[in-house]
């Protein structure tokens, strides 16, 4: 098994904040991508409730991901969400039990 990890990571917006909130994810995408240890950086939109947005990433390692959390944009991502959120921001790390 690979130290690869992988992440999901749930945004529940207020009432009527989904515009506002996808601004701001779009905006963190191409730096995280950048980063050396990103694999995939991906937001989504639920279709079902439009103010919920979960991202889904991949990352060579739990390091890489900390570094990722160290980053100024992400810092400003976390920032400029906060006040957005009708729910502190989920995250989940796994470890897959077999490679894909």
């Amino acid at each position: 098994m690979s130290s690869e990890i992988r992440v999901v990571a749930v945004v529940q917006g207020k009432a009527g904040t989904a515009d506002a909130i996808q601004q701001v994810l779009l905006r963190c995408v191409a730096p995280s991508r950048a980063e050396t240890g990103c694999l995939l950086y991906t937001p989504h939109r639920d279709l079902d409730c439009a103010d919920r947005f979960v991202f889904f990433e991949r990352w060579t390692s739990r390091a890489a991901l900390d570094l990722h959390k160290d980053t100024e944009h992400f810092k400003t991502l976390v920032r400029e969400l906060t006040p957005l959120l009708a729910y502190p921001l989920d995250v989940t790390v796994l470890e897959a039990l077999i490679d894909d």
